[in-house]
């Protein structure tokens, strides 16, 4: 099944002149960069992080601006049950053109911050705004396509927008080498702003039968659906390990590679090439995911995480922490690969039997990967000693969670199906 678009001007083709035809390369690349956007947000501003250390007086290897990071994902997944909620009553557009002025509120907000506490506020504000495209999105996908073709519209949308962290941080530095950081923060405004006209052109996917209303009843309807759904809880605890993991490598990644490695300059480039391997792996998971099937690619893929996680330990136990820059790269390397393959998976997995609270559903699971994870993700970089060892036992901690999650979730769905 490739999914059935849900009103009649989708179905029949009566759309506007002017609106991009779902499933067409224009309606992709325009969620792609919906959701992107929230990558921007958290990319372009790493190779910054100096400058702005200087700027508010902190001490050069001050990891406190680390929170300008967890705050933009904590009201990223705070924002995200109410953008459902809205999204289930008033539309997926609404909820996307209205999360991304928030997002270019924030982000122009976050220019003029004059302390770290008003920043950290900016920023909360700004991780606010982008969950309405993000949720928007997600529930885009759910209404239009449904099963494996669902994996893959996720997997080709998130290989897109994986392309953004390979340039952010490259097109941050490029800024503050001709400017002041409050450039980087411009480029985000300008950023939302133009994908938010781009957005406008989006048909309308929901359904009208499921528009719900925002009474309690129907509220905790929809809530319940999702968390009682079998299997729900399991992929939702998977996601939740995976994504803490991924969300304390993206907030270290830059002191670790300064301290551990002495390649500060280099990290926009560094960084870049991660995130490229990243987009790759979804792109070919996109690819393979209709031949070898969702539920048998996500055991595989979980297989293949918990033991490139367990390489990555051994690598650094072995060496104090403090392996050789290429072992480093190739262990890591294979670990956001097999990341890579899990995340969009799990998410059409969920997905699958909730198509009609896609909204909610698609909220439930980005806040709490997102709340959660980036708590999870605060104490592991708080546990930084100047070594990759907290970093790798939290991967390998998060794969074994995940493996046990995940293997519960699929047979619960089996045995529902």
């Amino acid at each position: 099944m490739t999914g059935a678009p849900p009103t009649p001007e989708v179905a029949l083709g009566a759309r506007p002149a002017t609106t991009y035809a779902a499933g067409s390369a224009a309606f992709t690349v325009v969620l792609s960069m919906a959701i992107a956007a929230t990558a921007l947000a958290i990319d372009s501003l790493l190779p910054a992080f100096p400058e702005i250390r200087e700027h508010l007086g902190l001490a050069p290897g001050s990891t406190a601006v680390a929170g300008l990071v967890t705050a933009f994902l904590v009201g990223n997944g705070l924002g995200l049950v109410p953008a459902g909620l809205l999204a289930d009553r008033f539309g997926r557009r609404q909820v996307m053109w209205g999360g991304l002025a928030l997002y270019v509120l924030g982000a122009v907000g976050s220019v003029f911050a004059p302390t770290l506490g008003t920043m950290l506020v900016a920023r909360f504000v700004w991780g606010l705004g982008a969950a309405g495209p993000r949720v928007a999105a997600m529930a885009i996908v759910r209404d239009v396509y449904s099963g494996d073709q669902m994996a893959r519209q996720m997997s080709l949308i998130m290989s897109v927008f994986i392309l953004v962290p390979t340039v952010a941080p490259a097109l941050g530095a490029g800024l503050i080498a001709i400017g002041p950081w409050h450039l980087v923060f411009w480029l985000c405004a300008v950023a939302g702003a133009l994908v938010l006209v781009a957005s406008l052109r989006l048909p309308s996917t929901i359904a009208p039968e499921d528009l719900r209303t925002l009474s309690l009843t129907d509220i905790w309807g929809g809530w319940k659906i999702v968390l009682t759904t079998p299997g729900t809880l399991g992929y939702l605890t998977g996601l939740t390990v995976l994504f803490g993991a991924f969300l304390s490598y993206l907030a270290s990644s830059e002191i670790i590679v300064d301290e551990v490695f002495g390649l500060e300059k280099w990290f926009p480039l560094i960084f870049g090439a991660l995130a490229a391997v990243m987009g790759v792996a979804m792109f070919v998971n996109g690819r393979i995911v209709m031949a070898v099937g969702l539920d048998r690619l996500i055991w595989l893929a979980m297989v293949a995480y918990v033991a490139s996680t367990a390489t990555l330990l051994v690598v650094a136990l072995a060496t104090g922490g403090e392996p050789p820059f290429w072992l480093f790269v190739v262990a890591v390397c294979a670990v956001l690969a097999a990341h890579s393959a899990l995340i969009p998976n799990l998410n059409a997995a969920a997905m699958r039997p909730l198509g009609h609270v896609a909204g909610s559903a698609a909220a439930i699971f980005g806040m709490a990967p997102t709340v959660v994870g980036a708590l999870l993700g605060a104490v592991v970089d708080a546990a930084f000693d100047g070594t990759i060892t907290p970093m790798a036992i939290a991967f390998l901690a998060s794969g074994a969670i995940g493996l046990t999650a995940v293997r519960q979730a699929a047979a619960a769905y089996r045995r529902a199906s």
